[in-house]
């Protein structure tokens, strides 16, 4: 039995590594992108019912998981300070360093306003380079201008 969907993400985890399946596979299954099913199974985007009932079959979780699953969960994984996943920190790098830049350039662009994380697309796949195969990550996101009041 499930109590949240913390318990519900680490069986996920549990059972993707035992199960040996792949992100790819997984979302297949789903029926989603690999991007937003990975971001799904690590609960920070909630899943229609079906796919909930197909992600508990894949996974082989008790059937309380399901409306964890189904409830929008609370975004977001750093408690305010750098992350320590080395990954994770190269990411917090690149923005504490070109954050500045891509806010002036985005501005310049479209004016005063953001790029939502909620119209949101993004792709992640491999690039082939003499040097060493290159991380490739593709984001797209809607603008949306601040409007006076």
């Amino acid at each position: 039995m499930y109590t949240s969907r913390e318990d519900v993400t680490e069986a996920i985890v549990i059972a993707r590594v035992r199960k040996g399946l792949n992100w790819a596979d997984i979302a297949r299954q789903v029926g989603r992108s690999k991007e937003w099913t990975t971001c799904a199974c690590l609960g920070q985007m909630v899943f229609s019912e079906e796919e909930a009932r197909t992600v508990i079959s894949l996974f082989e979780l008790d059937q309380t998981a399901l409306p964890w699953l189904c409830t929008v969960p609370y975004k977001g994984s750093f408690d305010g300070g750098a992350p320590s996943d080395p990954l994770l920190y190269r990411w917090y790098e690149m923005l504490s360093v070109y954050g500045p830049a891509l806010k002036e350039l985005i501005h310049e662009e479209f004016g005063d306003g953001i790029m939502s994380a909620i119209d949101f697309r993004m792709q992640v796949g491999r690039e082939a380079d003499p040097a060493g195969d290159r991380v490739h990550v593709t984001i797209s996101g809607k603008f949306l201008p601040y409007k006076p009041f």
